[in-house]
């Protein structure tokens, strides 16, 4: 129940990807390319319109020399993530479903190959690997697993639910046209797929045909800093990006919670999701993205 793309790549080399993951130099890719002109999250496998796309991030992907922000995978077709760094497509897999996991607070996120269920501060699915996790999931192809952190081990299927610290997850197959529209449920009905333009000293979030909300300063300096780290930043280092003349830190802490409390009221006034921006308790602050959410790093 997974929507697959095989690849081969410039190495001879041979790699699947599902819907939701990762091409890019981060080690958590899960298609890691280890070179310089390789951006940290370079593209995206995602399903649109029935279909699986190949969505680029921070920098474009070339088709016969020309630079393309999407394109529809297709058996035949050869891309270039960068010169002499050529991908070809083999295969594509549509199944009729694909594997979903729901439950109360948590909308339904369709599964890729690894997902960390995380339950504090709040019930999250992350597409990665998260040591911190209360559980995995994980698929060997045919079959998905759930694995515990004191290593037991169970199968998941369709319309199987799964507790975890008072959290009740439901595995839902969902019809591949569904899971194609990538639709956030929200209190109050359904969000499209966000696109993100992040401009440094303004942000534009784009969501369906409702006009842009248009960031600017601080607020859009915070946005654009989680856009270029994509990955989750101590609080301290991202308010000393924003504030670099400010030494003290409880005055830096007081910007950073203030500027933050403002920004998730526009978000909410916006009607775009308030946990677009995420603290995990910790100190660590991240860009939250659902599958067919996209950003655009414009800095």
């Amino acid at each position: 129940m997974r929507a697959l793309v095989h690849l081969r790549l410039w190495d001879g080399s041979r790699r699947e990807l599902a819907a939701g993951e990762l091409i890019g130099r981060l080690r958590t890719a899960s298609l890691q390319v280890d070179d310089p002109r390789i951006s940290e999250a370079h593209a995206m496998v995602s399903l649109r319109g029935g279909e699986l796309m190949l969505l680029a991030l921070r920098r474009p992907v070339a088709v016969r020399g020309k630079p393309v922000g999407e394109l529809a995978l297709a058996p035949g077709l050869r891309f270039e993530l960068a010169p002499g760094l050529w991908v070809d497509v083999v295969d594509v897999e549509l199944p009729d479903e694909v594997l979903a996991l729901e439950a109360d607070g948590l909308p339904r996120q369709v599964l890729t190959g690894v997902c960390s269920v995380l339950v504090a501060p709040q019930l999250r699915l992350v597409p990665k690997y998260e040591r911190r996790a209360a559980a995995w999931i994980f698929t060997d192809g045919p079959s998905w697993s759930l694995r515990l952190p004191d290593g037991t081990r169970r199968a998941v299927e369709a319309g199987d639910t799964i507790e975890l610290s008072g959290h009740i997850l439901r595995a839902v197959a969902v019809p591949l046209g569904e899971a194609s529209q990538a639709a956030t449920r929200l209190e109050g009905g359904v969000q499209e797929p966000l696109r993100i333009q992040a401009r440094f000293d303004s942000v534009h979030i784009h969501c369906g045909r409702r006009p842009p909300l248009v960031l600017v300063g601080l607020q859009a300096r915070i946005l654009s800093e989680l856009v270029s780290y994509q990955v989750p930043v101590d609080w301290a280092v991202l308010a000393g990006q924003v504030w670099p003349d400010e030494t003290e830190r409880g005055a830096l802490r007081r910007r950073l919670d203030v500027t933050l409390n403002r920004l998730r009221q526009k978000l909410r006034g916006a009607r775009v999701r308030p946990d677009l921006i995420h603290s995990d308790g910790t100190g660590l602050l991240e860009l939250v993205l659902y599958e067919g959410d996209r950003v655009e790093d414009q800095q």
